[in-house]
């Protein structure tokens, strides 16, 4: 039996339908393509989750297909900032309770602002870390957009 992550039982809570996959870990290889070749799955659809830090609004996150990279411009235009960085590694842990390659849309210590890649719609499914590195959420895009209350961009 796979142990339920934070962002799991928040989904069981509000009756969102998921399905929980593991993969093995490389700490040296974390990013979305050794995932998705662990999962079997397309690159397009496993979702990578990045914290960013606007000038004006603070940190948000933008959820996007893991072969493409984020566009620091097109983030902090639609997240209401003139300019954005990539949230630094060390503040990632205190501020939304993840760690790098564990990094959730889901159940972060505070719900931030978060942008969801417009091709998510394309599919039905796509996978986001489950909170931690090895364990995947499969979900609808659908229902992980309603649930994290995300807007959907070209990001």
């Amino acid at each position: 039996m796979l142990q339920k992550t934070n962002a799991a039982r928040l989904l069981d809570a509000a009756g969102i339908p998921y399905s929980l996959v593991e993969y093995s870990v490389d700490e040296e290889h974390l990013e979305a393509s050794h995932v998705a070749e662990q999962l079997g799955e397309d690159l397009d659809c496993v979702f990578k989750t990045l914290v960013l830090r606007g000038d004006k609004t603070g940190p948000f996150v933008c959820v996007i297909p893991g072969s493409l990279e984020v566009d620091l411009k097109l983030a902090a235009k639609i997240s209401g900032n003139k300019n954005c960085e990539m949230l630094h590694v060390k503040e990632l842990l205190p501020l939304t309770g993840y760690i790098r390659g564990g990094c959730s849309p889901i159940g972060m210590k505070k719900q931030f602002p978060t942008f969801i890649h417009e091709s998510a719609l394309m599919y039905d499914k796509i996978f986001v870390s489950a909170g931690v590195r090895g364990l995947q959420i499969c979900i609808h895009p659908k229902d992980l957009i309603n649930f994290t209350e995300s807007k959907i961009y070209p990001i």
